[in-house]
């Protein structure tokens, strides 16, 4: 019996001291990588990268193939007036078309400068909200200066882990939520990349009425995914006027509320305003309910 007692004790022993260690790495590593890609700027457009598949004029890369796309766009137009005059179907008139056509030339041909613009004012947005932050708590709001505010708490629970109490339940949901939390902007990171390839191509849809939804669509989900810093601006105002230094569970479980809530922006901004949702949580339900049932 006392044998069991001892191995039993040496397993939670380990449990505890595996799980404390993982946590802390989290802890540790998490809070600066999420500055970086959730509140994002110009820069991540003048990735060398995104650059160069782009093109630099237009007759090269993505934009070269864009502007091949309104050529074609003109001989079906010109086949499709052709038709018309025959067959006797509803077409937008050759103004129109000649109107639409310039514009959207002008704007797919300047699409390194519309999402620099677009991604500017996104960033001067959320930058809005921080600096009234900064003004009232005297403090840079960001993942980083959180870290730092709530390192009482954090070293409570590196010094005095246990995994099977409620704070050690409350701190396993913390660090688990920090996970998601890289998880999900960093889809968003890259999706905001991939928005930023599909631009002109959005424009192309403009040019015919049976395409347009796309664009509406394209349009929104993009908003969407570059809006939702500003709302984790807003909701880590909320976070700073906690306070953190009694250290009790309270304060400990509104902690874990604001992960979780930060960790659903996406999805609340879907709900919001359409388009589509980068968060890791909801996308790994749905597979769960895809393959339900066995296949």
């Amino acid at each position: 019996m006392d044998n069991f007692s001892t191995i039993a004790t040496q397993i939670l022993h380990t449990m505890t001291t595996l799980f404390s260690n993982f946590f802390s790495s989290v802890d540790a590593n998490v809070f600066s990588i999420l500055d970086d890609i959730i509140f994002i700027d110009t820069d991540i457009i003048n990735d060398s990268f995104i650059t160069n598949l782009l093109g630099s004029s237009p007759i090269s890369n993505i934009l070269l193939l864009c502007n091949s796309l309104l050529f074609g766009f003109v001989i079906y137009y010109i086949i499709s007036l052709i038709l018309s005059h025959i067959i006797l179907f509803k077409l937008q008139t050759p103004y129109q078309f000649v109107c639409k056509i310039i514009i959207v030339s002008i704007l797919i041909n300047n699409t390194t400068n519309i999402c620099a613009f677009m991604l500017d004012l996104n960033a001067n947005i959320s930058w809005a909200i921080r600096s009234l932050g900064e003004e009232l708590f005297n403090s840079e709001i960001c993942f980083s200066a959180l870290e730092s505010r709530i390192v009482p708490y954090i070293s409570d629970f590196s010094n005095n882990f246990n995994l099977f109490s409620i704070q050690g339940f409350l701190k396993s949901f913390s660090s688990i939520g920090l996970i998601n939390l890289v998880l999900s902007y960093s889809l968003r990171y890259i999706m905001v990349k991939v928005f930023i390839l599909l631009f002109p191509f959005s424009l192309i849809s403009l040019l015919n009425e049976s395409t347009t939804y796309f664009f509406k669509s394209y349009i929104k989900s993009f908003i969407s995914l570059l809006l939702s810093q500003s709302i984790v601006a807003l909701i880590l105002l909320i976070v700073f006027s906690l306070d953190f230094t009694g250290n009790n569970l309270f304060s400990q479980i509104i902690f874990i509320g604001s992960i979780y809530c930060l960790s659903r922006v996406n999805y609340f901004m879907k709900e919001l305003m359409g388009g589509i949702t980068t968060t890791v949580y909801t996308n790994a339900t749905s597979l769960k309910t895809l393959f339900k049932g066995g296949f």
